[in-house]
């Protein structure tokens, strides 16, 4: 569909110009799609975890998890072990299932007793695209996933950030289109 929008502006635009007797001047624009291009990566730049300090040791309490939810407004934390190493990830929906509704008390308990641990954790790897990256979380169920590089942690996005990335390459995909359809040209 895109294609055919384009090809009839270019048509449009030739058949003016000759009508007119005007030199044409193709512009192509770097339109976007329906799917994002960018990489989970770019996603990850944009979200607040990458401004902050998106990891827990799992030898804390889940009360300390549940503080930092509350401080840093997010739904998860991805766990390291006493080495550093990314050992699994801790979210709302853990303290939710696994204590409150257990009766059990968040001082008490350390997160390594209710966290996903990581041979359970879905992840994604620093070259895989949004889309990518969304089919997992969405066939999962899932609401945040860590990003590696290997072996290493690298960060982690929520679903959020990656629909955010996807609806700001769609407006911009209307305001090139738009800008084509006007005459101002669109950004390459």
């Amino acid at each position: 569909m895109l294609r055919t929008i384009t090809t009839s502006l270019c048509r449009v635009s030739k058949s003016a110009a000759v009508a007119r007797a005007l030199p044409v001047t193709l512009q192509t624009a770097n339109l976007g799609t329906a799917q994002k291009k960018g990489s989970v990566v770019d996603a990850w730049n944009k979200s607040c975890y990458h401004e902050m300090d998106f990891t827990i040791s799992e030898d804390l309490t889940v009360y300390d998890a549940v503080e930092r939810f509350s401080a840093y407004d997010v739904g998860a934390l991805v766990t390291i072990d006493s080495a550093g190493n990314f050992s699994g990830i801790i979210s709302e929906r853990d303290y939710i299932k696994k204590i409150a509704l257990l009766g059990k008390v968040s001082k008490d308990t350390q997160i390594k007793e209710i966290y996903v641990h990581s041979k359970n954790v879905k992840t994604a790897s620093i070259d895989d695209s949004i889309e990518s990256a969304m089919e997992t979380m969405m066939t999962k169920s899932i609401r945040h996933l860590p990003i590696m590089d290997g072996d290493k942690l690298v960060g982690i996005v929520s679903i959020k950030d990656l629909i955010k990335e996807v609806v700001a390459d769609r407006e911009k995909t209307i305001r090139d289109l738009s800008d084509l359809a006007l005459g101002k040209g669109a950004t390459l």
